[in-house]
């Protein structure tokens, strides 16, 4: 299978990057698929019932990440 990739990064407010994950979970929450859009590539992926969730927290001199990821098999 080929690697599809679409990477998002922007720098937005906090409020704005908490509407953005709030748009995510809704998605998942309502059973939709997940889509995302840049230009003219567009994803859409089904999410099942059972996702794997890992969360990492990182704090350096320069920089904080905080990071969360979804995985699953596709169907």
């Amino acid at each position: 299978m080929q690697l599809m990739e679409l990477k998002e990064r922007e720098t937005l407010s906090r409020e704005a990057a908490a509407a953005r994950l709030h748009e995510i979970a809704d998605e998942l929450a309502s059973g939709n698929d997940i889509v995302m859009q840049r230009d003219n590539i567009r994803f859409v992926a089904h999410v099942p019932d059972e996702v794997n969730l890992k969360i990492e927290f990182e704090v350096e001199d320069d920089e904080i990440e905080f990071e969360l990821e979804l995985t699953w098999k596709p169907a």
